[in-house]
């Protein structure tokens, strides 16, 4: 095996050789409890890192300091915050429902944690490889959606309780074209598993490989899924259930202390597990761009693209305004979803021309993509000017104080 080889299997092996040393009786328990160890150690890790990169970086784009006290350039800040939190005191309502306001924060994280089993983070490294790991994350992930009810509803407040039914008709509501925008993607692979949905992209023609966003449908189906995904885990500019200057905190505005902190994490890792199922279905998982590139571990492709998508994240946070209740609502069934049905069928004209009706390559690929990618641009031009004219949007300027 060469040495990219060996670097890039280096944690299959390392955990091959921890269960082999124990007894045949416990291996398969020892295998459960190393993958679920390091799911959690490792992106609860990069939890607390994503917390000084969005701090700085929102920090740079609005002209002031980010972290800078707590440790080198603010570096500790992660671990002054978890003592900040262990040592807060824990405040729960009179008249709160004390067992399923305890349980919420738990529930959230350990269901957000559940999607992890099905995501192939590199190459052999995945807790579970199921031939319908997509409807197993996708059934998961709206488990998320009781949690935040049930934080609502115990905490009798008002305010969480009209911030619980804003997350929920907003998760529902965006739900639908996430789902739809993965339908292409499943129906090119023909396969549920999410395994073989990366392997198949994996594969390279002319020194590039087969990503699935390198195709029309492909790239409107990941636009449209890291919007929803954006919708899905109430990050600006769709933090609406968070919104401070109209219900204060939302949901969890009657938690403090620890189970505060909780939500704060639920919030990240779901953030993390919408984009790497994103990388999976569309930028190729594990997979190098260009096979001259395949010699870099699959895991540092895996975890390259997930930092990128979160500084997109970020941002969009730093740059974006929020939207009202209004146009979220229009936005996701009056556009997010006929346009992910566009995708549908674009995916299914791409699979039935073929180079025997377009023509010899590399012309017929060029009138494919075209022709294609046509079918996705007409509605979207429709579409979007006829919200435009529903919406009655007067020119804005800008000009600076005197």
């Amino acid at each position: 095996m060469s040495t990219a080889a060996n670097v890039d299997q280096i944690f299959v092996t390392l955990k091959h050789l921890i269960v082999a040393h124990v007894p045949a009786s416990l291996q398969v328990l020892v295998s459960i409890v190393i993958s679920v160890a390091a799911i959690i150690v490792v992106f609860a890790s990069l939890f607390a890192i994503t917390t000084v990169f969005e701090r700085k970086g929102l920090g740079r784009m609005q002209n002031r300091y980010g972290p800078n006290r707590v440790g080198p350039w603010g570096l500790f800040q992660p671990l002054a915050d978890a003592v900040k939190s262990l040592t807060k005191e824990d405040l729960v309502p009179r008249r709160a429902d004390h067992i399923v306001h305890y349980l919420a924060p738990l529930v959230l994280v350990g269901v957000v944690f559940l999607s992890y089993a099905v995501l192939p983070i590199g190459r052999n490294m995945r807790a579970v490889d199921l031939n319908s790991g997509v409807l197993y994350f996708f059934a998961v992930g709206s488990s998320t959606e009781l949690a935040v009810f049930m934080a609502g509803w115990s905490s009798h407040n008002k305010y969480s309780l009209l911030g619980a039914m804003r997350a929920i008709a907003q998760m529902i509501s965006y739900e639908i074209p996430l789902i739809l925008s993965s339908v292409p993607v499943i129906m090119m692979a023909g396969t549920l598993s999410l395994v073989g949905i990366v392997e198949q992209q994996a594969r390279t023609s002319s020194g590039l490989a087969h990503w699935n966003v390198f195709t029309p449908w492909g790239l409107a189906g990941f636009i449209l899924f890291m919007i929803s995904a954006t919708a899905e885990t109430n990050r600006s500019p769709f933090d609406l259930p968070e919104g401070e200057s109209e219900i204060i905190a939302g949901y969890f505005i009657e938690y403090s202390g620890f189970k505060f902190a909780l939500f704060f994490l639920a919030e990240y890792l779901e953030m993390f597990a919408v984009s790497g199922l994103g990388i999976t279905l569309f930028l190729g998982g594990w997979s190098a761009p260009f096979g001259f590139l395949s010699r870099i571990p699959s895991w540092m492709w895996f975890f390259g693209k997930l930092l990128t998508l979160i500084f997109g994240f970020i941002w969009v946070r730093g740059t974006v305004p929020r939207l009202r209740m209004d146009q979220l609502m229009n936005f996701a069934w009056k556009f997010m979803l006929p346009m992910t049905l566009v995708t549908i069928v674009s995916a299914g004209l791409w699979h039935f021309l073929s180079a025997d009706v377009v023509g010899p390559k590399p012309l017929g690929g060029v009138i494919r993509w075209l022709v294609c990618a046509l079918v996705i641009f007409a509605p979207y031009i429709t579409l979007a000017r006829t919200l435009e004219r529903s919406r009655k949007i007067e020119k804005r300027s800008y000009r600076f104080a005197e």
